[in-house]
């Protein structure tokens, strides 16, 4: 979920993949406008995304990939920033000529980018790099316009599935290398891990600070609905106050008010069901994978215990991620030197087994599903690195593993913070009253995110 805790949306099995020290002092280096080519041939170039000094493992790791890349490429010099787009000030260091030639965006971002034209297009260039073709299709769609034409390249990804623990399955009778594919299923499942008493709480969901919005915008893909939608002229409304949205809350109030498996305790925010989970008392909630090493270390789980399904419905899954597109203001030298340099950090097959063994050795996890950029041989090259620094018990994953190719990537919607907001309102009232109106919270919430969505 954009803007969340790190923790939460977790690039380090990627940003692992890179390296570099680096002491530059070049002039002129700082804007993508005017001439990009010093004297003696040397392209510069400039890039965000290096992680400040308050994460020295994976800062040392960027440093080292931008001396590692300038061996490889001696005539191109990196100049990096630190940060990622900031869309409060994205237009206005775009004007003043002042944004990186290669800048992080988060996959929500690009559509507006391009049709705004603040991108470059790098269509013309993609030729010489051909292991971008070995990035999913879909994720590579993201970067795309109508037309076919390319804007950029992912750099991570994730998608929402079932974690779950697998000693509570097991205490309930459950299988824990099969969990729950339908929302029947987790429904009666929930109820049997409820049963076991001692607190124990089947599932748990979120309904404060935006989580609430967020989990039920997931739940509403994995059924095959939507929570925006785009019209013929391109503005967009809710599509929530349906059968579909109702279905989502109606189950949420039954499993809370019928069944009492959700547990008397609400009004959960971020870190409450990582707590739960490290504390062995909640059965299953939907997050993703990243979420199982922060339970480890924050909560003092044993990881051992945990497990990861699809997400229930199958019909789509929240998905996120990011990846760098280019100044539109850059030279075609600009556009392809920095290309190269996304290309050897966060696209480049032949250093995948090199990123695994660098982040077991930083004590990262390693193993987890995703991220997971691959399809073909860079795949294979992807699972035989997992399976060799795995420090995750990536069997408990197979689940997950299994199924997430079948199920289709949904992005969050535009103004994704806001409409949050407001949906942590129908997700709190139906966890807190038994009496809620779920009607008339679909209505009230529907106009609340139209309202957004007209705004400018």
């Amino acid at each position: 979920m954009t803007g969340f805790p790190a923790g939460s949306r977790a690039r380090i099995a990627l940003a692992v993949t890179a390296a570099a020290g680096l002491t530059l002092a070049l002039s002129g280096c700082g804007s993508s406008s005017g001439s990009s080519t010093s004297s003696d041939g040397v392209v510069a170039i400039t890039v965000n995304d290096m992680p400040a000094k308050t994460d020295p493992v994976n800062r040392k790791i960027f440093l080292e990939d931008v001396s590692a890349f300038e061996k490889l490429h001696p005539k191109i010099k990196v100049v990096p920033h630190e940060g990622q787009m900031d869309p409060q000030t994205f237009s206005t260091k775009l004007a003043g000529g002042q944004l990186e030639n290669a800048f992080y965006v988060y996959y929500t971002d690009p559509a507006g980018l391009i049709a705004k034209h603040q991108a470059a297009d790098i269509t013309p260039y993609l030729s010489q790099f051909p292991a971008a073709s070995q990035v999913k299709p879909q994720l590579r769609k993201v970067f795309q316009d109508a037309k076919g034409h390319t804007y950029g390249l992912p750099e991570g990804n994730y998608s929402m599935g079932l974690v779950y623990n697998r000693t509570l399955f097991q205490q309930a009778g459950l299988d824990p290398d099969k969990p729950p594919t339908t929302w029947d299923e987790v429904r009666a499942d929930a109820q049997k891990i409820a049963a076991l008493g001692h607190g124990t709480v089947g599932y748990g969901d979120y309904s404060k600070s935006n989580t609430g919005g967020w989990h039920f915008t997931a739940e509403m893909y994995s059924r095959g609905g939507d929570v925006a939608k785009q019209q013929s002229d391109g503005t967009w409304k809710a599509d929530f106050d349906n059968a579909t949205g109702k279905a989502v809350l109606q189950q949420l109030h039954d499993m809370r008010w019928t069944d009492n498996s959700m547990g008397e305790r609400q009004l959960l925010e971020w870190a409450d069901l990582l707590q739960m989970m490290g504390a062995g008392k909640l059965g299953m909630y939907l997050a993703t994978s990243d979420n199982i090493p922060s339970i480890v270390a924050q909560y003092k789980g044993d990881p051992k215990e945990y497990g990861q399904g699809p997400i229930p419905g199958g019909q789509g899954t929240l998905a996120g991620g990011g990846g760098f597109m280019f100044n539109p203001k850059d030279t075609p030298e600009q556009i392809k030197a920095a290309m190269a340099w996304v290309m050897f950090k966060y696209e480049n097959p032949d250093r995948i087994a090199l990123g695994s063994q660098r982040a077991a050795a930083a004590k990262q996890p390693v193993g987890l599903p995703e991220p997971n950029l691959w399809t073909g041989a860079a795949a294979q090259a992807k699972a035989a690195a997992d399976a060799r620094y795995a420090n995750v018990p990536v069997s408990n994953y197979a689940p997950f593993q299994r199924t997430i190719a079948g199920i289709p990537l949904v992005l969050e919607p535009p103004k994704a913070q806001q409409i949050y907001a407001v949906l942590d309102t129908a997700m709190a009232k139906v966890l807190t009253r038994k009496d809620a109106d779920i009607d008339s919270l679909l209505s009230d919430a529907s106009k609340q995110v139209d309202s957004l969505l007209a705004a400018q």
